[in-house]
């Protein structure tokens, strides 16, 4: 059985990272599957100009691992930090309930997959947080 893969963004602005909060009440980082001939970054660039309508750049892979979605579903997760491109005017599409910025002291109280509190922490060392 193939595993479908996920590709998710972390963009900091100052010690918070960018959430959204999805159909289930759980924060996640924005991203989500790679359409046909697209690449991890490409796919990762049109999911936030989908989901946020901002503009970001791909600038490092930070992990990969898989995640078990909801019972018997598992997906592949690949993160990667981002910088944004351009101004931060985000639009929320009908996607996600909701956007925040968090940071790390609030992170541990979220319902945030631990992957992605991980991706997090380690983006954020990377950039001298």
């Amino acid at each position: 059985m193939k595993i479908p893969v996920s590709v998710k963004g972390v963009l900091l602005f100052g010690d918070k990272a960018l959430l959204l909060r999805n159909e289930r009440g759980e924060w996640e980082l924005p991203g989500g599957r790679m359409d046909a001939g697209e690449t991890q970054p490409q796919a990762l660039i049109r999911e936030f100009r989908e989901e946020l309508s901002i503009d970001i750049e791909p600038v490092d892979l930070i992990d990969s691992y898989e995640f078990e979605v909801i019972p018997a579903v598992r997906v592949r997760i690949v993160s990667y930090g981002c910088r944004l491109r351009g101004e931060f005017a985000p639009k929320l599409s009908a996607e996600h309930a909701a956007f925040g910025l968090h940071g790390p002291d609030e992170l541990a109280r979220l319902p945030l997959p631990e992957g992605y509190r991980r991706s997090i922490e380690s983006w954020a060392m990377q950039n001298g947080m």
